[in-house]
């Protein structure tokens, strides 16, 4: 099966994205044929860091959080960083487009601090997730059953919900991401 003709939006602040969380799983999706665009909260260059302290690459968004919708995606896909969860789980626009993706059946995967983001939408009640270890009390507050495992792809719900831990688990994160836009998730 292909991705080919899929189209994913990632989510992201403007600084303080991990830069491996941002730039791995974008290549990984485009590698395998989707079309693959980065939402930033300003028309401003995305100034990542690598371990949440050293400067990381900077990356050009393609459009910003405001105006997005789900519609003609397939997917979302919400990177870590701690400044960068910390800053996009209290944005309006990114809980909008995150729950729209929910609402609509598409995947949602997020990595490492982004599940924030899944707690301050109501994403991670009666779910199974995983994430980056600091984040267990917060998804297991907001209902969530969390887990240490390097992917958890959790189809018992309304939509797809594909988390990881951090950025050791990129691989297998992203192969989980491509794994669900090959069985279908839906076009729209």
């Amino acid at each position: 099966m292909s991705i080919d003709g899929r189209s994913v939006l990632v989510l992201t602040t403007n600084y303080g994205t991990e830069q491996d969380e941002l730039t791995k799983p974008v290549s990984a999706l485009r590698e395998n044929g989707a079309r693959v665009l980065i939402a930033a909260q300003k028309d401003a260059p995305v100034r990542t860091l690598v371990h949440d302290r050293d400067p990381g690459a900077v990356v050009r968004p393609d459009t910003t959080l405001a105006r997005e919708t789900a519609e003609g995606y397939d997917a979302v896909v919400v990177p870590g960083g701690t400044l960068n969860a910390d800053r996009l789980r209290t944005d309006p626009d990114a809980r909008r487009l995150v729950s729209a993706f929910a609402d609509a059946g598409k995947p949602v995967a997020a990595i490492c601090h982004g599940p924030w983001l899944l707690v301050d939408s109501g994403l991670a009640e009666g779910r199974e997730v995983t994430s980056y270890p600091s984040l267990r009390p917060d998804l297991e507050n907001a209902g969530g059953t969390w887990t240490d495992r390097e992917v958890v792809v959790d189809t018992s719900g309304p939509h797809p919900l594909i988390t990881s831990r951090g950025p050791r688990d990129l691989d297998a994160f992203s192969a989980a991401l491509v794994g669900a836009l090959e069985g279908g998730g839906s076009h729209g």
